[in-house]
């Protein structure tokens, strides 16, 4: 029954829009032509204009019903995932645009022929710049003007700000033992499209992956249930950026944090772009003890090196030895003495040679 109202509807708007286009070309057309036309001439013109308008729209209102109704879906969809801030902040740019798209209608309305159409362009392009600049800024807006807004951000960077996680560091799992451990203050901060690439891979088909993705989510349960540690997840979405890693540059821009990673090309853009980054990988660096050249110690001689007599041991931390003319104690302990230490970005390598 709704569906044939609409059709109605539809069909009737279209002979108005007829009616109206006919009213406004006739003038114009007798002025062009120089033709007096009679006004059973006009008469008639206006029945086939709004006739033939109205069958079209009768036939194409099934579609135009259909289409309307999926852009109502996707609209409402989109409405329900935004936070309202984001909403009421949106609402009120569309009304200064709809208010200035008014202060210009009456300019435009001076245009001959085709003033009331540039009218309604007018408000429809005015107001959906207005609703979406606000809507991109709601976030600057909110803070330029909730004095609230900037004290919570205060206090929250005053005791530690906020820490982003990206996906490659919660799959990693480090980073709740570096929680468990309190090192780390401030707030976590999980964005939602995070949580959507972790479902994604935890979903694959790929048995390494689903793996992966699940260790991810368990220890991001393990992140929430640890005391201490505040954990906020945040719907913020960002349609007109595509890939996750730039979302979370655009979510730390915006929210004054720092990005958790152990992704090397995360960290160098965020290095480019000026965002705060803390990388795991370094952290497990700086805590490995330090090992100086002349130092002795005794290691366990695993498999042989690369080269001719090398053999090969490893630390605790998993710093590799290549220990000289080591190829002959595989399997035994020994005492050896450090000759070289290479810091290199995969990590730290000791050479040593027996004692």
């Amino acid at each position: 029954m709704g569906r044939k109202f609409a059709r109605i509807a539809l069909t009737l708007t279209g002979a108005v829009l007829a009616y109206s286009l006919t009213s406004a070309l006739l003038p114009f057309i007798g002025r062009v032509s120089d033709v007096n036309m009679s006004d059973l001439t006009q008469v008639g013109i206006y029945i086939v204009g709004v006739l033939l308008v109205a069958i079209i729209f009768y036939f194409l209102s099934p579609r135009l019903i259909s289409l309307g109704l999926l852009v109502a879906e996707l609209i409402e969809g989109q409405l329900h995932r935004m936070p309202i801030q984001d909403i009421m902040i949106g609402s009120m740019g569309l009304v200064i645009g709809l208010i200035i798209a008014n202060l210009l209608t009456g300019v435009l309305v001076l245009v001959p022929l085709v003033g009331n159409y540039l009218r309604v362009a007018a408000y429809l392009v005015l107001g959906y710049l207005g609703l979406s600049i606000a809507y991109k800024k709601s976030d600057e807006i909110a803070t330029l003007f909730s004095s609230s807004s900037r004290q919570v951000k205060t206090a929250t960077l005053s005791t530690g700000g906020y820490k982003i996680l990206d996906t490659s560091v919660i799959i990693d799992g480090r980073i709740l033992d570096i929680c468990r451990t309190g090192f780390l203050e401030g707030t976590l901060v999980v964005a939602s499209f995070v949580l959507e690439e972790l479902r994604h891979i935890a979903d694959s088909a790929d048995s390494m992956r689903r793996n992966r993705g699940r260790r991810g989510l368990d220890v991001l349960n393990g992140i929430q249930k640890e005391n201490g540690i505040k954990v906020e997840i945040v719907t913020r979405d960002f349609d007109d950026i595509v890939e996750v890693d730039s979302k979370l540059v655009r979510l730390a821009q915006l929210m004054q944090g720092k990005i958790l990673t152990n992704d090397y090309n995360l960290n160098k853009v965020c290095e480019v772009q000026g965002v705060p980054v803390l990388n795991i990988n370094e952290l497990a660096n700086a805590v490995k003890p330090v090992v100086l050249p002349g130092e002795e110690m005794t290691i366990l001689i695993l498999r042989e090196g690369k080269e001719q007599g090398q053999g090969v041991a490893y630390l605790d931390d998993g710093t590799m030895i290549v220990v000289e003319q080591g190829r002959k104690f595989i399997g035994d302990t020994v005492n050896v003495v450090v000759t070289t230490v290479l810091q290199t970005a995969a990590g730290r390598m000791i050479f040593a040679r027996m004692r």
